[in-house]
């Protein structure tokens, strides 16, 4: 499912596009107040921590910390895990297996869970989710 553009002014950015912000020319497809999951915060917490340069590692860390400072994140609470069980149903039904998407699956639930639409550069990843309203966000080529 698709949004308007403008239609709601809370969203949920995914990790894909908290890590490519920077890049964004065009931030029409981002919502007024954004939103992240403490699953982003999860996800953007190995970076640093599996990072085989230093200087790596730093960006990683810096990012991850500038996350934490810019954004409210979302619990994945007992609202979430109802919803994701919906969530994995929705995805086992078209053919994907929610394991080996588990951190857009835990996404997915906490946008369910406090009706909200996920803001992606990887729209493909939240295809055909049942209750999930779905922004893609365009990502300018390097």
């Amino acid at each position: 499912m698709s949004a308007e553009q403008g239609t709601r002014t809370r969203g949920i950015l995914d990790t894909s596009t908290v890590l490519l912000l920077g890049r964004l020319r065009d931030t029409r497809d981002l919502p007024a107040e954004p939103l992240i999951t403490a699953i982003t915060l999860a996800e953007l917490a190995v970076g640093p921590l599996v990072a085989r340069r230093n200087d790596e590692r730093a960006r990683r860390q810096e990012h991850l910390q500038q996350a934490e400072a810019d954004f409210v994140a979302l619990p994945f609470d007992a609202d979430a895990a109802r919803a994701f069980g919906s969530v994995a149903a929705s995805m086992r039904n078209t053919g994907r297996k929610s394991g080996s998407r588990r951190f857009d699956a835990l996404i997915a639930a906490i946008a369910v869970a406090n009706d909200l639409p996920v803001h992606t550069c990887n729209p493909g990843d939240f295809e055909e989710i049942d209750r999930l309203e779905v922004v893609a966000v365009e990502v300018p080529p390097e």
